[in-house]
């Protein structure tokens, strides 16, 4: 267990003290976030803020669990590497995003095709890999079945997964990139459910198939899961020190760099921990801020009219004269109360497989 409080500790010292370095590098490469014309008013003001910040929470991530590693003697194993793998590729695939973005100061970074191309690759591989590499006990780090809580239902097979892997990173990476409008929203509300996975590894691994005390008993089948918590760990700690940064008035945005990183991230611990749907109700706010956006393409389409004065969700409160700080807290509330849900249906889930 201290290579939980390790991973989270140094996570958390690397950004405070890294962050702030990143900062002034960016600033004085001149590399500044582009403001849309048609966003609110009030975000006028950010325009030349350093963004691409989530180079400091994905290196502090990457370093905190190596450290982590050194420090306690334990061998990375294949599921927690996955999980870094995934955070990392699509990290990069932001990083190329963002950096066009600054280059050529527009709105938009890659085209569609190309951004959307380096998300298929990284999640392809992910996917692939995680029905590689089985224990001892014949466990690969993900599942050809579907999850909740446990795996449930009939083997979907390895190309459907792929598939349903590949929905999960997009919709969750995307899902994180679209939060990422307001200072520190998308940091502060990923910090929760890294918490939440911090818990369900722990659990996991007290109640794991691998653990000869649970032998004949009910138990949970995943191949890693005290690495796991490892990896939400190092996550959670780099997130929350970046976040005393990014929190309004924001010193540095993640930028696409950060928000598909931890979209990656929060997709791989679902499938490494399977804990698929729950990550719908662990990642409520996501979910919500993305639905809104897919009403309000879908009713202007269909009926020229608009549900929201804005699309994503938080800029239509930021509109009827919310202030920015008010929103975010708003939100994280109810972000804190997705994952109270969500960790209460966990349990309850082992109580009735108990």
């Amino acid at each position: 267990m201290n290579q939980i409080l390790f991973a989270g500790v140094i996570g958390l010292v690397l950004t405070l003290i890294g962050t702030p370095l990143l900062i002034k590098f960016l600033a004085r490469k001149g590399y500044g976030q582009f403001i849309r014309d048609d966003g609110p008013r009030g975000h006028a003001g950010k325009k030349g803020t350093p963004t691409m910040g989530g180079i400091a929470f994905i290196l502090a991530t990457l370093i905190a669990y190596a450290i982590t590693k050194v420090i306690t003697s334990k061998e990375p194993t294949t599921s927690g590497l996955l999980v870094l793998f995934l955070t990392a590729g699509m990290g990069l695939v932001g990083f190329l995003d963002d950096y066009i973005k600054i280059v050529k100061q527009r709105s938009l970074g890659l085209r569609a095709k190309a951004k959307m191309a380096g998300q298929l690759i990284v999640g392809i591989a992910f996917a692939v890999l995680a029905l590689q590499f089985a224990d001892v006990r014949g466990q690969t780090p993900a599942s050809t079945r579907l999850s909740f809580t446990t795996d449930f239902g009939w083997s979907i097979g390895p190309v459907l997964f792929v598939v349903w892997a590949l929905f999960m990173i997009l919709a969750m990476s995307n899902g994180v990139n679209l939060t990422d409008g307001l200072d520190g929203l998308a940091t502060g509300a990923s910090v929760m459910v890294f918490g939440a996975y911090v818990f369900i590894g722990t659990w996991q691994h007290g109640q794991w198939c691998g653990n000869a005390l649970t032998a004949g008993a009910a138990c949970y089948e995943v191949r890693d899961p005290l690495d796991l918590a490892v990896v939400a760990s190092a996550l959670m700690g780099s997130c929350f020190g970046f976040l005393w940064w990014n929190t309004s008035p924001a010193k540095i945005f993640m930028g696409d760099t950060g928000s598909l990183a931890l979209g990656g991230a929060l997709a791989g611990l679902a499938i490494c921990s399977r804990t698929e749907l729950l990550l719908a109700l662990l990642g409520g706010l996501f979910v919500l801020i993305t639905m809104s956006v897919i009403i309000q393409v879908g009713s202007f389409r269909l009926t020229g009219k608009r549900v929201f004065r804005m699309a994503p969700l938080q800029h239509h409160f930021e509109l009827k004269g919310w202030s920015e700080v008010l929103v975010v807290v708003r939100f994280w509330i109810i972000q804190g109360l997705c994952v109270a849900v969500g960790l209460g249906i966990f349990y309850a889930g082992w109580l009735a497989i108990k």
